[in-house]
């Protein structure tokens, strides 16, 4: 069991306080990036057909829910595990013009997820996506993209703090921008997730651009996909990646923490590419992979934010599951109520 207990935490608003300002920080958060990003919001599904290559398969070792539906001939769904493909086949489906997006009030459920005070089997995100130009398949974009997003979390925070004044704002101003291939070189012996500790203690929020490449000891900095986010393209200094992460430094558990993932998506090259760098070639066959190769979708700029994660920052909770409703191993549970940290 994976668990950190802060010494002598304590809640700063109680159980039904915390409800309350989840439903305001949600609004305010939803306004914002709709408003930043022209986005409009859209129904998601809960579960997509198997074998269409709809449903996002994470790393490539996360095995969604299967059922079988009774009136549709036995036909098998699987449950979302995220929707980074379905909502660039929105974007065409929905009409939706360059400059603009879409974006989703996302659950999911991803069961071979490992359970601490970040991670839950049980995944809420505003999952958006933006259809993009051509010109606009840049890392000059996506930073300027990402600095929306942070404004957004910045101006939730202080959101936060109008209702509740002892809710200090912690994060920093500004976001820097780093390589995920700069951030090896500084910390070489040690640990991905280590690096990121180490860097958001540094800032208090990094955007590490190109996850999914190959660092210079042949590992990925974490893994990516190789159907949505462009994480091969070569950019500035000879690196790679159109893709990034938001991570900010955790105040209360004294650790790095990622808010979103985002990044320009693939192009019928770059698919190309990194279906046979992933030796996953097989998969361009299925639906949605068959639209991008055929030129059906637009090119696009998407993400998932977490909600529960984000509210867990702004809120300065010590776990997850003070946001959520989930199921946590009784173990954890009773070490989680010795500490004052009531799980719902």
């Amino acid at each position: 069991m994976r668990l950190i207990l802060p010494e002598g935490y304590a809640p700063l608003i109680g159980l039904k306080q915390t409800e309350r300002a989840i439903e305001l920080l949600k609004d305010q958060f939803e306004d914002g990036l709709s408003n930043d990003l022209r986005l409009r919001r859209v129904t998601a599904p809960l579960f997509l057909l198997s074998g269409t290559g709809l449903n996002d398969y994470l790393t490539g070792i996360e095995h969604p829910i299967k059922f079988k539906m009774k009136d549709l001939r036995d036909m098998e769904a699987e449950v979302v595990q995220s929707l980074a493909k379905w909502k660039r086949m929105m974007l065409r489906d929905y009409d939706i013009q360059t400059g603009y997006g879409i974006f989703t009030d996302m659950n999911a459920l991803r069961p071979d997820e490992e359970l601490d005070n970040m991670h839950s089997i049980y995944v809420d995100q505003w999952d958006w996506e933006k259809a993009i130009s051509l010109e606009d398949r840049n890392l000059d974009y996506l930073k300027r993209t990402a600095l929306k997003v942070w404004d957004n979390i910045k101006r939730s925070e202080f959101f936060i703090h109008t209702f509740y004044p002892h809710i200090t704002p912690r994060l920093p101003e500004e976001i820097t921008f780093i390589h995920s291939e700069e951030l090896f070189e500084m910390y070489p012996d040690i640990p991905a997730a280590e690096r990121e500790d180490k860097i958001a203690e540094k800032y208090g929020a990094v955007f590490i651009i190109g996850i999914g490449s190959e660092l210079p000891d042949g590992k990925p900095h974490d893994r990516r996909a190789s159907d949505y986010d462009d994480w091969s393209t070569e950019t500035e200094k000879g690196f790679k990646g159109l893709n990034g992460d938001i991570i900010v430094w955790n105040s209360v558990l004294k650790c790095a923490c990622e808010l979103t993932s985002m990044g320009i998506r693939v192009d019928r090259e770059e698919l190309l590419k990194q279906l046979e760098i992933a030796g996953e070639l097989d998969r361009k066959d299925l639906m949605f992979h068959r639209r991008l190769l055929n030129d059906e979708l637009p090119h696009a700029i998407g993400g998932g934010i977490g909600q529960s994660r984000t509210a867990m920052i702004l809120l300065q909770k010590a776990h997850i599951g003070e946001i959520q409703s989930a199921i946590w191993p009784g173990e954890m549970v009773d070490h989680c109520r010795k500490c004052n940290i009531r799980l719902i």
